[in-house]
């Protein structure tokens, strides 16, 4: 028997607690933030106690890696050491920071060669859910580990009685705990992309989370999947979105309920713990049809911890984000293409599957002429097409955007993302201010779309 499989299928993992990271209000915004993520393979335990454990490429030798904690508006150092035997960077994911400390190999920086070292420096404009992870030969080593979460505190939180994190990655494991090899796999990555047998939260296959009556949580919820989309159920609970991709939105119930993160996308939520005491609740993910798992369950106290709040959730306060003149919009026409059942098949000799705009980018993506330039402090619209049978989270580096419209009609909410769905044969059209110059990635994420062509260079001049 599968052991991971059977860790994710019943939900049962051997770990008795979710390794729920519950978030620090910290230190002032004055003086710079410093950190060291040293890059070097590890061995952890994703399946809990008494099953085997895993080799892993892993910063500062965790998986997730460390928490990063800085204040909005505070500069923040990190220098990141690779002590590993391959070339690697770090994406600073939805961070708008200058085009040099984005972490696109050939691109934007050097690659940081085995033994060698990279100081990146940047002040979050933003306050909100972020993470970091490679951009060189991404499929694998985020696949094997690399990855952690970037939160930038805001001035004045929301209330909240506990502030928690949960950072979701799927593994594909075999029996041994060893994660399996074939990376890269051309069928799959003409398909849905490498989806793996177990899922952890914070880097452990969860059982159950504690929980008490009447407290109010601030959840932060971060995909950090390869290439599953998850859709997340509270059972019994009413999760409230206060933000998509660390911008603030209006609060509000999930459509059908249900919080849908492709890979690369976060929310944070605010949950009233409304279940009674001594009770367990599930967080069900059934995104993909009759492949429905329990996550993790809500396990609540024998007594409640307070009254239920009666107040609703308050929103978030925006980040000074440009806003886009729609009606004096450059507007970009974007077709997404390709892909088994797409018309491309494995036919293509340099590894490409995917195309945007009839061109492909393979690799980690250094030597393509831009799709698009863009004059600086223009407002665009990115109109895409998907084609293709499958969904594509698209993600535009170094910028948020709103999603104005799908499939031709307004979007109501008109939320900020930087990382929109796309489900297959619909549209989107996504608005901004081209403010930041340079060389920007515009890619699926699911990794090996990217990797398999489905990776552009939009130009800001």
């Amino acid at each position: 028997m599968i052991v991971p499989r059977r860790a994710l299928i019943l939900g049962a993992g051997a770990a008795g607690l979710a390794r729920t990271f519950s978030l620090r209000r910290s230190f002032a915004a004055s003086e710079t933030r410093e950190y060291l993520l040293a890059v070097r393979t590890a061995t952890v335990n994703l399946t809990g106690n008494g099953y085997p454990d895993t080799a892993v490429w892993a910063y500062e030798g965790s998986v997730p890696g460390p928490v990063l904690q800085v204040r909005q508006g505070q500069p923040v150092q990190i220098t990141v050491v690779n002590k590993f035997n391959e070339d690697t960077t770090v994406h600073w994911h939805g961070i708008r920071l200058p085009n040099a400390m984005d972490g696109v190999p050939g691109l934007t920086q050097k690659p940081i060669r085995p033994g060698e070292s990279f100081v990146y420096e940047f002040t979050p404009p933003d306050a909100g859910t972020f993470w970091y992870h490679p951009h060189v030969d991404t499929l694998q080593q985020l696949g094997r580990g690399l990855a952690g979460a970037l939160i930038v505190e805001e001035p004045e939180p929301v209330a909240v009685d506990r502030d928690l994190l949960w950072l979701i990655e799927d593994w594909r494991l075999d029996d041994r705990g060893r994660i399996a090899g074939g990376f890269g796999n051309r069928m799959e990555a003409g398909m849905s992309g490498r989806i793996g047998n177990t899922v952890t939260i914070n880097g452990r296959v969860a059982e159950k989370v504690s929980v008490k009556a009447g407290e109010r949580v601030g959840l932060r919820l971060v995909n950090a999947a390869l290439a599953r989309i998850v859709g997340l159920r509270f059972e019994d609970h009413k999760p409230v979105v206060v933000a998509h991709d660390g911008q603030p939105c209006e609060p509000h119930l999930p459509e059908g309920g249900r919080v849908v993160l492709g890979p690369a996308m976060r929310a944070d939520l605010i949950l009233d713990m409304t279940g009674k005491p001594g009770q367990t609740y599930r967080v069900i993910d059934d995104f993909y049809q009759d492949l429905a798992y329990k996550l993790v369950d809500l396990a609540y106290d024998g007594k409640p911890a307070r009254e239920p709040r009666s107040e609703p959730p308050q929103q978030l306060p925006a980040n000074p984000l440009p806003e886009p003149q729609i009606a004096a919009a450059e507007r970009l026409e974007i077709a997404l293409q390709g892909g088994m059942m797409g018309g491309m098949g494995m036919m293509c000799g340099d590894g490409a599957t995917w195309t945007m705009n009839g061109m492909s980018m393979t690799g980690d993506g250094q030597s393509m002429p831009p799709l698009f330039a863009i004059k600086r402090g223009k407002s665009c619209v990115l109109a895409l097409r998907n084609e293709t049978a499958w969904w594509h989270p698209m993600h535009l580096h170094g910028h948020s955007f709103r999603v104005v419209s799908r499939n031709g009609k307004p979007n109501p909410g008109k939320e900020w993302r930087d990382t929109v769905l796309v489900p297959p044969r619909e549209s989107a059209d996504l608005a901004f201010v081209a403010d930041h110059p340079g060389d920007w990635m515009f890619h699926c994420h699911v990794t090996d779309h990217q990797e398999a062509g489905m990776m552009a260079v939009i130009r800001i001049t």
